[in-house]
C-alpha cells in the first residue's frame, strides 16, 4: 500500500511540474537576432505559438511602444501571411540622419492566408527596426493573438518588479549598451537592408528563448524519470520483502 502511495505521489508531483512549466512556453515573446543596441538598428523576431489543441493562429498584431517611437520599422515577407503596416502621427517629431520623421510605424498586422499556426506549431514574425532608444534599457510591446474560432488572447499585461509574472504578459525587448566606437554594428546594416541574409533567414540559429525552452524541457523529463524510478525501486522492494 505504500510503495502504490508513494509512487502515485511521485506520478502527481511530475504532473504538477508539467503543469507548472508548460504555460511558460506559451508565451509571445521578442528576441532579436545578433545584438538590440540602443541608438542602433536591429531584426527582431516575434515568436507566436499556438496554445490551443483545436483550433489556428490566423492575425498576430504587435503595436510598438509610443513612448520611444520608432522612425524605420520593415516587415519580412513570410509565405502564408499578408503583412500590414499602420503608421500614426508622432505627438514630437523624430530626427534621423538629419530628417525630420513627424509620422512613424504604430503597428503591424499579419494576416493568415493559408492555415495560419496549427495546434503543435509556431511562428517567427521578423521586424527590422531603429533606431533603438538610447535613453532606455527595454522596449515593451504589446500583441494580440486572433484564432480561427474567434478567440482574442492579448498579450499586453506589464511586468511590475517584484511581482509574479502576469498571465498574458507583454514581449519586452531587452537592449544592450552601445557599440564603443559609436558606429552602427553589422547587425544594423542587415537591418537597415532586408536583402542581406540576416533579415531574410530567420530560422539559421538559435535563440536564447529557444536554448532555454531546450534546458526546461530536459528538466521536466530528468524529473518524470526520477519520479518513476523511485516508484519502481519501490515497488521492486517490496516484492523481494514478500518474497
Amino acid at each position: 500500500m505504500k510503495a502504490s502511495r508513494i509512487a502515485a505521489a511521485g506520478g502527481v508531483a511530475a504532473s504538477a511540474v508539467l503543469a507548472l512549466s508548460v504555460p511558460a512556453f506559451a508565451h509571445v515573446s521578442v528576441q532579436p537576432e545578433g545584438a538590440a543596441a540602443k541608438g542602433e538598428y536591429a531584426v527582431v523576431d516575434f515568436k507566436v505559438p499556438n496554445e490551443r489543441d483545436d483550433s489556428a493562429t490566423t492575425k498576430v498584431e504587435v503595436n510598438l511602444p509610443t513612448d520611444h517611437p520608432l522612425a524605420s520599422v520593415m516587415p519580412q515577407p513570410l509565405d502564408g501571411w499578408s503583412v500590414k503596416v499602420t503608421k500614426s502621427k508622432l505627438a514630437k517629431p523624430l530626427t534621423l540622419h538629419g530628417e525630420q520623421i513627424s509620422e512613424a510605424v504604430s503597428k503591424v498586422t499579419w494576416t493568415a492566408t493559408g492555415k495560419g499556426i496549427e495546434p503543435g506549431f509556431f511562428q517567427k514574425f521578423p521586424l527590422s527596426i531603429g533606431q533603438l532608444p538610447e535613453d532606455a534599457d527595454e522596449l515593451v510591446f504589446k500583441a494580440i493573438q486572433t484564432y480561427d474560432n474567434k478567440e482574442v488572447v492579448r498579450w499586453i499585461e506589464p511586468q511590475k518588479e517584484g511581482a509574479e509574472e502576469p498571465e498574458n504578459p507583454a514581449p519586452v525587448l531587452a537592449l544592450s549598451a552601445a557599440s564603443a566606437d559609436g558606429h552602427h554594428s553589422s547587425a544594423a546594416q542587415d537591418a537597415s537592408d532586408t536583402s542581406t541574409p540576416a533579415a531574410k533567414d530567420t530560422t539559421s540559429a538559435a535563440s536564447p528563448s529557444d536554448t532555454d525552452t531546450t534546458a526546461r524541457v530536459l528538466g521536466i523529463v530528468g524529473i518524470v524519470v526520477g519520479a518513476a524510478g523511485v516508484a519502481y525501486g519501490v515497488m521492486a522492494g517490496r516484492r523481494r520483502v514478500d518474497a
